[in-house]
């Protein structure tokens, strides 16, 4: 009669009948953890499955499961006629190597892993970190959310996916459906002065992914571009991620400093602007210094991405024609976006980009994920083709308009004296100046753990501002909350 196989080591093995999981996934776990443990060296040779079902009570069944899957998975070995035993190459070895006496610490230092450009991206900051869940006052770039129109969305969409044709679920072209492409350069060519074709429009997932894919295309690593400061923190970590070396260029009642930017970076490639609404400070280029900017462009071969963020709200005048309006010598690229008028979450956006560099952005918007999701275009080229868009937006206009006179009001009675602000003519958020020598960071941690998002406008800044400030959205909100959020910053900083 053979002799027993005796497993001392298998006592570690402990099956809890009242646990949520299996036994059969107990007993797995178990053995496993005692193989690559060492318990249970390499070349073990474990008791049959009939003994080891009766030492720990279960049935054989629940045993040979775990056999197999252990098997299966390298862990144990089988040999004909002598029995099951521990493999001799274990196959986490080159993964989990468990030395006796090994310096656990030594085991868990960093690695260098990541490229340098890999260690650009991991570092990189896109703005103030957000938790789940509804914005908190006052979080900017954040639409009227409860004020869109989701009846007539979830119309076009019940339409679009009733009976949707094969297009429409196949793989699509690299710039994106046609027509929404096509009703995109109609509405910009009547709104905002923009010259263009439906193909010269690229799809995007956002204006993140358009400044990614212009940086890639168009920067090699040392390039120098300009960037608005204080400006888009997103845009700062997308150009620095491609290698480029920044050039901060202040901001003045004019926009972008043309002097200052030609000379602290006379060969800049590119310039990152947003002459409609610059963020954060809500400056409007003159046309002056936009004529100048262009005329320099050409003449220096730099290229200048126009980010158009919030351009439909305008409330003093009708919206401003586009910097692309006026370039002759086809050096602007245009970027828009559809998080700020429609909703975040649809990740839709576009690129106008002159002729001659259509089929590079075509080419490179394929390889980064093929194209934007077909549906999702065609509900919003049938929400901008029936006119519901342009509806929506003249909507939203008079109702940011309104809000952002309650937040005024509501400041200047509850935080007067304390937070300077004065009104808009556009956009989604405002500035609130803080006094002399206040720091803004602190003011924001402050404010953030009684419930209420205000950014610092330093955060946005390279180099030191003459004045701190705070970052205020007022679109997502309506005016009980605006009036909570104001009264919650005046009890934070105790007025």
């Amino acid at each position: 009669m053979p002799k027993r196989a005796s497993a001392p080591n298998l006592a570690a093995v402990q099956l809890d009948r009242t646990a949520g999981s299996s036994l059969y996934r107990q007993l797995y776990d178990g053995l496993r953890e005692a193989i690559l443990d060492g318990q249970l060296p390499a070349g073990t040779r474990l008791p049959s499955t009939r003994t080891l079902a009766d030492d720990l009570g279960v049935s054989r069944n629940t045993v040979m499961n775990a056999f197999d899957q252990l098997l299966a998975e390298g862990y144990l070995e089988a040999r004909v006629g002598a029995g099951t035993y521990v493999t001799s190459t274990l196959p986490d070895d080159l993964l989990r190597a468990r030395v006796v006496g090994e310096d656990v610490s030594e085991a868990h230092q960093p690695r260098d892993v990541l490229s340098r450009r890999g260690q650009r991206l991991a570092s990189a900051r896109i703005g103030v970190s957000r938790d789940e869940g509804p914005p908190r006052a006052f979080s900017a770039g954040v639409p009227a959310l409860d004020a869109f129109p989701f009846n007539v969305w979830g119309r076009l969409a019940a339409r679009a996916w009733r009976n949707p044709p094969p297009e429409h679920l196949g793989y699509g072209q690299a710039a994106g459906y046609l027509p929404l492409r096509r009703a995109i350069a109609d509405y910009l060519r009547v709104t905002r002065g923009v010259r263009c074709q439906a193909e010269q429009v690229v799809m995007v997932t956002g204006a993140q992914q358009a400044l990614d894919l212009a940086a890639r295309l168009l920067l090699d690593a040392g390039d120098q571009v300009w960037l608005e400061d204080p400006g888009y923190l997103a845009a700062r970590s997308i150009l620095l991620s491609a290698g480029a070396e920044l050039a901060p260029v202040p901001v003045d009642e004019q926009g972008l400093d043309l002097v200052a930017g030609i000379a602290r970076a006379p060969g800049a490639r590119l310039a990152y602007i947003s002459p409609s609404h610059q963020y954060p400070l809500g400056v409007t280029m003159s046309l002056a210094r936009r004529l100048q900017l262009l005329e320099w462009a050409n003449r220096a071969g730099m290229w200048i991405l126009e980010d158009d963020y919030d351009s439909e709200y305008r409330y003093s005048s009708q919206p401003l024609a586009a910097l692309q309006g006026l370039d002759v010598g086809d050096r602007v690229i245009y970027v828009g976006t559809f998080s700020k008028v429609i909703f975040p979450s649809l990740r839709l956006g576009y690129l106008i980009v002159p002729p001659d560099l259509v089929d590079a952005f075509a080419t490179g918007r394929g390889l980064v994920d093929r194209h934007p999701p077909i549906v999702p275009q065609a509900i919003l080229a049938a929400f901008i083709e029936e006119g519901h868009f342009l509806r929506h937006i003249r909507r939203m206009r008079a109702l940011y308009q309104e809000r952002q006179a309650i937040l005024i009001d509501e400041i200047r009675r509850e935080l007067g004296g304390y937070l300077e602000i004065v009104p808009a003519e556009a956009g989604m958020h405002l500035v609130g100046w803080l006094p002399e020598g206040v720091g803004d960071k602190a003011v924001f941690a402050q404010l953030r753990v009684a419930g209420v998002e205000a950014p610092p406008l330093s955060l946005y800044s390279i180099e030191p501002l003459p004045r701190a400030g705070l970052v205020l959205g007022y679109a997502a909100f309506d005016a009980a909350t605006i009036r909570r959020g104001v009264r919650q910053m005046a009890v934070a900083l105790g007025l």
